[in-house]
């Protein structure tokens, strides 16, 4: 089995730092805060309209605080294909830090500048750059991990959000930066991850993927592979990645039109499509965003709460690197599994939970439930998806993948951001029922329909999807069958799958 390198492992760091750290610290940044923040709206608008301000319209400003960053982030999805096809995987990743800088500094001046406009702008800016790291890096690291290691180090990226999660509620905290004077400070600090990828990143080798089969830069491409590796024969490696050339250069590069509509690639589509909706609006977010009421109405002091958010976020980060070390062994598919069924129990007890509140222990097991189902989000629907995501497409395509995976992930996100509110006042503590059964559809949808990826090569995986799709596969230059009489492909009809 091929080994850890330095060189890859490093790679791995930097860009997931750089890259993923800031996505996740930009979910979470403006939660603790929040209410200073408000009050910066208001004073803000009492000092240039001499009156305060509604509360309806501040409750809008906030939602659109909030939700302008999964916005950007869909943005941002759309703009990962052209980009990682133009610059490289790591010029793409280089160039996304100038969406983190500029919305860092405007962040950080925006209460010297009086303006909350600022802060909303600055907002969709660093969803922009979410958006792109959170699909170009797993895709970065998918292409340079050798195939033994490739899960490991795609829960990676994962593993930082988790830990950008975390760092925002420890600064969050109101005797560090949750406070009056501190949260400008708080929202500008995602300047700095960017700024250290800057200086380090530029030292690390482009994907050997790109170089070989988007470049056709033989030289480079073994030259990285050399550095990734620790040794100089990669020819067997060099050789796989030919040989997938060859078996897709009839279709080019995939734009997002042709991979709608190619057969070869439907069940892979429909896959990605189903694992990113499930990973949303299975409730991760509303978890996030009731957790605090949840615990309050459990008898946890107001001024606790903030510690015990910080205990969920430290499990969340502790259960994802288990997810590194058993995603190899455990597989995929066994680890979705696992996760949904568990977030659609706690749901379904979260409930219930919920509605008998006036029992003396049933707000423990509220609390309980949260902690349950952040530990089962994190083995499976928030770490796989983007795995094999990377897995279950090939060079052309994986681009236009992403950039659906990204765009359904990120709509999801601010369907979820923007509908919670109302469904809480709504259903109040049922609008988790619902959640419950995303959660068993999408339970099922994987126990039927996605296999198991881990240690297979990119072309077995496409293999595996062929009979599905109902085409095969062929590879090389191996004979195609005649088409059938009328132009149209017979059912058993060989085609290079695109």
């Amino acid at each position: 089995a091929k080994k850890l390198t330095v060189v890859l492992m490093l790679a791995t760091l930097i860009s997931a730092f750089g890259s993923s750290f800031q996505y996740g610290y930009n979910v979470a940044v403006i939660n603790s805060p929040s209410q200073f923040i408000q009050q910066f709206y208001n004073t803000t608008y009492v000092e240039r309209y001499g009156g305060p301000m509604e509360d309806s319209f501040l409750t809008l400003l906030w939602s659109l605080s909030v939700s302008m960053f999964p916005l950007g982030g869909l943005f941002g999805s759309l703009m990962v294909a052209p980009l990682v096809n133009k610059l490289g995987r790591k010029g793409t990743l280089l160039f996304n830090n100038i969406f983190s800088v500029v919305p860092a500094v405007m962040m950080g001046v925006s209460e010297i500048a009086e303006s909350y406009e600022i802060i909303i702008v600055a907002r969709i800016i660093v969803g922009i750059c979410a958006g792109l790291s959170s699909n170009v890096v797993p895709m970065y690291l998918g292409e340079l991990s050798p195939k033994n290691l490739r899960g490991a180090i795609g829960v990676v990226p994962q593993l930082f959000i988790t830990i950008g999660i975390l760092s925002a509620q420890v600064l969050g905290i109101s005797s560090i930066l949750g406070n009056n004077t501190g949260w400008p400070l708080m929202l500008g600090l995602t300047g700095i991850p960017a700024l250290v990828e800057l200086l380090l990143l530029p030292f690390f080798p482009e994907s050997p993927r790109y170089m070989l089969i988007q470049r056709g830069d033989d030289k480079t491409a073994r030259r990285a592979l050399q550095r990734l590796r620790g040794w100089e024969d990669v020819d067997r490696e060099m050789d796989e990645m030919r040989l997938e050339h060859q078996s897709e250069q009839a279709e080019g590069r995939l734009s997002v039109l042709n991979l709608l509509s190619l057969r070869s690639l439907r069940w892979q589509l429909i896959s990605i499509v189903a694992m990113n909706m499930g990973q949303q609006l299975s409730g991760i977010n509303a978890i996030y965003y009731y957790a605090d009421s949840i615990y309050s109405s459990a008898g946890v002091p107001e001024s606790d709460i903030q510690y015990v958010t910080v205990g969920t976020g430290a499990v969340n980060v502790f259960m994802t690197i288990t997810a590194v070390f058993i995603v190899e062994a455990a597989g995929r598919r066994l680890l979705l599994l696992i996760g949904f069924g568990i977030c659609c129990v706690s749901c379904a007890l979260l409930t219930v939970a919920l509605t008998f509140q006036s029992t003396e222990w049933m707000p423990y097991v509220s609390i309980a439930c949260v902690i349950v189902y952040v530990v089962g989000h994190a083995v499976g629907p928030s770490t796989i998806p983007y795995v094999v995501t990377t897995e279950m497409f090939r060079q052309s395509s994986r681009p236009a993948a992403f950039m659906v995976a990204g765009s359904i992930h990120w709509l999801s996100n601010f369907t979820v951001g923007l509908v919670f509110p109302f469904m809480e006042s709504g259903l109040g503590s049922n609008s988790f029922i619902i959640f419950c059964f995303i959660c068993l559809a999408t339970l099922f949808y994987i126990w039927l329909i996605v296999p198991e990826t881990k240690n297979k090569t990119f072309l077995e995986i496409s293999q595996m999807f062929a009979d599905r799709n109902q085409v095969e596969i062929q590879v090389g230059n191996a004979p195609l069958k005649p088409e059938t009489g009328d132009g149209r492909e017979g059912d058993a009809f060989k085609v290079t799958a695109f």
